[in-house]
């Protein structure tokens, strides 16, 4: 059992890990809005017919009302503000900033009616958060260290994780299937739905140009459906229920560093000291948080919220 435990964990560091590179490829000639649409329709459709002829009980109207509303503030805020931000800022970078969703949920959740404030390790770990989240997006002539970082990409990015945090937080008390897969899949659908009318409203039809397609942008919206979807969100669901809930949530802390390890690796993007500096910081201080103060495993089990942005 441990060997598939750490077969399947490293699965999930592997998949979603690597997801924002594989973004970063995908929208090099694929518009992002349309692109993420189809990579979740898809693969919601993909989940949700294999857990229906695997005996999944169908969905009540309450289930789909809060399947629908975690699915738009995760994937159409979350995720869709990842795809449009990777045009401007490489992917090791995006994975940085969008892995500090915890420091938002911790805010959020002392804030919200009837919240549960944070321990002082926690606060400890926002602080330190933000410092490396500053370290990384900010002025350089603050901060004294060179590599210039998109500012409107970077806030796009800090709006991704924020949205995360906050569809997470409305997950906690959601009314969802019994089945976390399907959940899952449902919540695929009409996020993938709410990004087709956002690329529509957008004008990204007009910007599509199949013949257009590189095959580096096909393999990474493949490989988004493939590995980052389905393969993953299955071996994640099945640690949940096998593994403990702390060795579970390492994925926050470990995903962006192999993000940012691939990115530099397979597309030469710059591993500079504000980066390097920057990723210690928000790793520690996830790291910390997710250790001293675990989120429920209701929320985990039930539909996967807690994945970061670009791994869905």
């Amino acid at each position: 059992m441990k060997y598939r435990i750490w077969v399947a964990l490293i699965a999930v560091y592997l998949a979603w890990g690597s997801t924002y590179l594989a973004i970063r490829f995908a929208v090099e000639t694929m518009p992002p809005f349309l692109m993420a649409a189809s990579r979740f329709l898809v693969a919601g459709a993909i989940l949700y017919l294999w857990r229906r002829s695997q005996g999944d009980h169908p969905a009540t109207k309450r289930e789909w009302l809060s399947a629908a509303i975690v699915g738009l503030l995760l994937l159409v805020g979350g995720n869709g503000s990842v795809v449009w931000a990777e045009q401007r800022v490489v992917s090791g970078v995006a994975a940085l900033i969008v892995g500090s969703a915890p420091l938002w949920m911790v805010i959020l959740d002392a804030l919200r009616p009837n919240g549960r404030w944070p321990s002082g390790w926690a606060l400890l770990g926002v602080a330190f958060g933000f410092i490396g989240i500053v370290i990384l997006i900010g002025p350089i002539q603050i901060i004294g260290l060179h590599g210039d970082i998109d500012p409107i990409g970077a806030g796009v990015l800090l709006l991704a994780a924020f949205l995360w945090a906050t569809g997470s937080l409305y997950n906690r008390d959601a009314r969802l299937p019994a089945s976390p897969l399907l959940g899952t899949s449902m919540e695929m659908l009409v996020g993938g739905a709410g990004l087709l009318v956002l690329g529509t409203l957008t004008g990204e039809w007009s910007r599509l140009y199949l013949p257009g397609i590189s095959l580096r942008s096909l393999l990474g919206f493949a490989y988004l459906i493939v590995f980052g979807a389905l393969v993953g969100f299955v071996a994640y669901t099945w640690l949940l229920r096998v593994a403990p809930t702390t060795l579970v949530s390492t994925y926050a802390y470990v995903n962006p560093l192999i993000a940012i390890f691939m990115g530099s690796l397979l597309a030469a993007e710059p591993l500079t000291p504000r980066v390097l500096i920057a990723a210690v910081t928000i790793v520690g201080s996830v790291a910390l948080i997710t250790l001293t103060q675990p989120f429920k495993p209701k929320a985990e089990v039930d539909s996967g919220a807690f994945v970061s942005p670009g791994s869905q």
